[in-house]
């Protein structure tokens, strides 16, 4: 995966900066949205592993299916992947343009992780102590986990608060056991 992202990370700075300059970033996040799709699709993996297509023409056959979704510099990119053999890591391109995009506009993505459905009221209060936390507003995604007991696991790209009963049972024990 490390590698995938080390090939990928070129393609995905140099398409954020092109359709920053060209004040496109929402239309390539689309865009590249669309594209990760068709290149994660079982039936475009089987075309593009046709070995008499060439590399113009496997560029071809995925713009076609992307439709007119697709931009001018959105299709010079897909050609210009196509022509490296990089179709592939479209998907991997997807989420560091994501990323990219992100880091411009100072938006953080956090997964909050709760035992119990949270309300909206204790959300909003998670979401405003997180924005003053990271300095930065947030893009929240919730989900459920009951093995958490109680209390709310925060996940913001490299930061991890645990603030679970089961986070604080494991370190009572760890704590215990020294």
């Amino acid at each position: 995966m490390a590698e995938l992202t080390t090939i990928a990370r070129p393609y995905a700075k140099a398409a954020f900066l092109f359709a920053k300059e060209n004040n496109g970033l929402a239309e390539w996040e689309q865009m590249l949205d669309l594209a990760a799709g068709v290149a994660q699709d079982a039936t475009m993996h089987a075309y593009l592993d046709q070995p008499e297509l060439d590399r113009a023409q496997q560029a071809e056959g995925f713009i076609q299916v992307c439709g007119d979704e697709l931009s001018e510099g959105a299709r010079n990119f897909i050609a210009q992947l196509a022509a490296n053999k990089r179709l592939n890591l479209l998907p991997t391109i997807r989420v560091l343009f994501h990323e990219l995009l992100a880091a411009d506009q100072r938006i953080t993505d956090v997964e909050l992780i709760a035992a119990f459905e949270l309300e909206d009221a204790e959300a909003d209060k998670l979401v405003a102590a997180l924005k003053e936390r990271l300095g930065r507003d947030v893009q929240v995604s919730t989900s459920v986990d009951e093995s958490l007991i109680g209390g709310v696991l925060v996940r913001a790209g490299d930061t991890v608060i645990d603030g679970s009963v089961r986070g604080r049972l494991s370190r009572l024990a760890e704590q215990l056991n020294s």
